[in-house]
């Protein structure tokens, strides 16, 4: 599965941002989708995942009430809407899918997923 992540950039903190991550020719309705994050010399860490039916939403502490991820089956896509960014939001961020045989899982731990976008950078500036 390719899995090619769009929308980053550049933006004042404070401000919005909506992250894509499609599939193209592919469907995504067996997999458990994922958000993860690398700011420069940092480990990738865990930012937002949701299950195969959508029923099930995770956040880490850091962006729960400010991030929500959706995701839209019949276009292969995952979104996360990024809002009140703030300057520790800057880093590379990656979509992923985790092949799942469960409706309502989700998954947090970077082991649990199968298939990786290539990043998209997102800067917050002050």
């Amino acid at each position: 599965v390719q899995l090619q992540a769009s929308g980053g950039g550049l933006v004042q903190a404070g401000g919005s941002m909506r992250l894509s991550c499609a599939a193209p020719g592919r469907t995504l309705t067996s997999y458990a989708m994922g958000w993860f994050r690398q700011a420069p010399g940092k480990e990738r860490n865990f930012v937002a995942a949701i299950s195969r039916n959508a029923g099930s939403l995770y956040y880490s502490d850091s962006v729960k009430g400010r991030f929500t991820i959706s995701r839209d089956n019949a276009k292969n896509t995952v979104y996360l809407q990024m809002n009140s960014l703030n300057i520790e939001d800057t880093a590379v961020y990656y979509c992923a899918a985790a092949y799942s045989g469960y409706d309502s899982r989700v998954y947090t731990e970077f082991v649990d997923y199968n298939y990786w976008g290539q990043g998209t950078q997102v800067t917050v500036s002050s």
